[in-house]
């Protein structure tokens, strides 16, 4: 029968649910491991090293028994089984010795005892130390009775004699330090492991912190509500020279950037609340108008003169209509629609809108300043890549504001300028300037000084997208636009990308042999 498959807990992949185990768990496991096979290394190497150390003093004292029985049997030369030399003082007790005839066979053997004398062997222990060469090497044999002995057999001019000393000593001392190494390295990997676990511990104590600033985060109500005030990591556990410290920090980072883009994404949910408010009352406001004349009209011609209900509903009607326009622009350029590219001369388009502000401003005084030659870029012409409409409604828009919101006698002066690389328009007025608390916001749509919504319908302000709709152009165009304004001096610049040298592109509707020349006055 197959083995039925083994089950793992549903929701776990093979690879990852036998890896339950905690951080700490694992660690201590590793540590733990790498502790015991140093100790056991160490223990290794110091058993084979002192074994080593023993046998070698043991081979020494075998091998000095034999020569020194060789020389006790070299005084009996012809006695070839004589053991007398083991007569003389100075044997160590358990030293047994032999005399082996030249085939290895043993003649006579004995062995010596404390304080008594030598005892001879029996033949299964003689038997036992047969076949020995008489090669001066060591050797090991286990004598039945007397235990494992190291021998070593010696031939001296055919004086033949076998020593051997017993190694119980050495087998004792190498488990006596065995044991000790045993107890020694238990108790060691003990202490270290107490150690370890409360090193470890200890240590990542910051990572539960952080652990535990991850789920009060994920516990928030972000989806609504305050967005601030997150809990973040506590300053200590957030120290990047560490490993849990740069955990700490990435999480503290990327609360931070939760809540800049929670806060951003809030932001951006008012500003079209407030635009959908601002677009519905400045809708509602000329739709309101035109019903009530054409209510008006239905009564009867004695309540409203034709002629003048007729202009209020078509400057109503204009009003309207510009403001969808407006709207519609504003839209495409959100979805990045592409504008219409040709060349472009600022020169003449900003001379033209002007001629055009004079005409709807006469009132103020109009100056046009052309700074195209300069040092940075000598012989420079004002030629742009774009869409010469929108680009000359971002002018017109730019004229038009500092006409209506500047009183009469103001001075506006418009400039046309070359940095090198990029062409600049810029439109000065000496009027009041922008109060402070609106300028951050001056090219938001639906940006007015006027908080109440209403409409002076002396000065024709507007319904506040006309500096959104120039910044909207300016970015489509790959240029930038700011402001600046103190009491005295209100600058608007306008930075457009110069066309590249070469280009192609013509102005819609102009041709390669086309020519126009333009009339520029430098001042009004």
């Amino acid at each position: 029968m197959s083995a039925e498959p083994r089950t793992r807990p549903p929701g776990r992949s093979p690879r990852t649910w036998p890896r339950g185990r905690s951080l700490r768990t694992r660690m201590l496991l590793l540590v733990t491991a790498a502790l015991v096979a140093v100790c056991a290394a160490m223990a290794l190497t110091t058993v084979f090293v002192q074994r080593a150390v023993l046998m070698g003093n043991l081979d020494n004292r075998v091998i000095d028994a034999a020569e020194h029985g060789v020389c006790g049997a070299a005084l009996h030369p012809g006695r070839t089984a004589d053991l007398a030399f083991l007569d003389e003082n100075g044997h160590p007790a358990g030293m047994l010795a032999a005399r082996p005839d030249a085939g290895g066979a043993i003649l006579s053997a004995a062995v010596v005892r404390q304080d008594a004398a030598p005892r001879p062997l029996d033949s299964a222990q003689r038997a036992a130390l047969e076949d020995v060469p008489a090669d001066g090497s060591t050797h090991t044999r286990t004598v039945p009775g007397l235990g494992t002995y190291r021998v070593t057999s010696l031939d001296a001019d055919g004086i033949r004699v076998l020593t051997g000393l017993p190694m119980d000593d050495v087998r004792d001392t190498i488990d006596g330090l065995v044991e000790i190494e045993a107890v020694v390295a238990g108790a060691g990997l003990a202490v270290a492991g107490c150690v370890c676990a409360v090193v470890i511990r200890r240590q990542l104590r910051p990572l539960g912190r952080v652990a535990a600033t991850a789920v009060a985060v994920s516990r928030a109500p972000l989806g609504h509500g305050e967005t601030t005030g997150l809990t973040r990591v506590p300053e200590r556990d957030a120290d990047p020279g560490s490993e849990a410290g740069q955990v700490g920090a990435a999480l503290n980072r990327m609360i931070d950037h939760v809540e800049a883009s929670l806060a951003e994404r809030r932001r951006g949910e008012e500003r079209m609340r407030r635009f959908l408010a601002d677009a519905s009352h400045e809708l509602r406001t000329p739709l309101a108008s035109i019903a009530g004349y054409a209510e008006l009209m239905n009564r009867g011609a004695d309540r409203i003169e034709p002629v003048l209900a007729w202009s209020r509903v078509s400057a109503e009607s204009a009003r309207m209509t510009s403001l969808v326009e407006d709207l519609l622009l504003l839209a495409r350029l959100d979805e990045g629609r592409p504008l219409h590219s040709a060349e472009v001369d600022l020169a003449v388009l900003v001379a033209e809108a002007v001629w055009d502000a004079r005409a709807a401003g006469g009132d103020h005084v109009w100056q046009l300043e052309l700074r195209l030659d300069t040092p940075d870029a000598p012989d420079a012409s004002a030629l742009v890549i774009g869409d010469e409409a929108r680009l000359r409604q971002v002018v017109a828009n730019l004229l038009a504001n500092a006409r209506v919101h500047t009183p009469v006698g103001t001075t506006v002066v418009v400039r046309v300028e070359s940095t090198g690389t990029h062409r600049v328009i810029s439109v000065q007025d000496n009027g009041p300037g922008i109060p402070p608390d609106l300028l951050p916001t001056v090219f938001e749509r639906f940006t007015r000084a006027d908080t109440a919504r209403t409409r002076s319908l002396a000065t024709g302000s507007g319904s506040g997208l006309g500096l959104a709709v120039a910044a909207a152009i300016t970015t489509a165009h790959g240029g930038h636009i700011e402001a600046t304004s103190v009491p005295g001096r209100t600058e608007f610049t306008l930075a457009l990308p110069a066309a590249a040298a070469g280009a192609e592109l013509r102005p819609e509707g102009e041709t390669a042999g086309d020519s126009a020349e333009v009339r520029v006055p430098v001042r009004d």
